[in-house]
């Protein structure tokens, strides 16, 4: 059960899209902006508010790989796997990740909620393969090594 600052806040994305039907995507958008995944209760609200399907909302937020379900860490690194990244190393800075924070292929959020860690198919960074994003910033050349530093960086631990 969500606290009802939630609705309080989508009803005010709501009001900056208003309630018409084709609002469906900014207003998810935002909603995941906010709160680093769509939360399944407010998509159902929203969906209400706006005069759209419940099963009309959860087509097209499934539809699209941006939205998530699952609650994400205050720092979501993304790992590119696309063909740069992969031919210049990213599994192992990958694998780096996943051990350091203890995590898997099927555990993507560390049990704190600091760090989620997901793969992507392209940052659009290619030249600085492999990269790796930190929320909005990008981490260019990454190591295994450069990996792990970073993590320690973000939870305020230096060496």
């Amino acid at each position: 059960m969500l606290d009802q600052s939630y609705y309080q806040m989508t009803d005010e994305i709501i009001g900056r899209y208003g309630k018409a039907p084709a609002s469906l995507i900014p207003i998810l958008q935002d909603i995941q902006e906010e709160y680093r995944y769509l939360p399944g209760e407010l998509l159902t609200y929203v969906a209400g508010e706006i005069g759209v399907k419940e099963a009309k909302a959860y087509s097209v937020a499934t539809f699209y790989e941006n939205f998530s379900f699952e609650q994400k860490g205050k720092y979501v690194i993304k790992v590119c796997d696309g063909t740069a990244c992969h031919v210049r190393k990213s599994a192992p800075v990958l694998e780096a990740l996943l051990k350091e924070l203890g995590l898997s292929k099927k555990k993507h959020t560390t049990d704190d909620m600091l760090f989620t860690v997901e793969t992507v198919s392209c940052l659009g960074a290619c030249g600085l393969a492999p990269t790796l994003m930190v929320n909005e910033e990008v981490h260019p050349t990454m190591t295994p090594e450069k990996a792990i530093e970073l993590i320690q960086e973000l939870r305020g631990e230096s060496r």
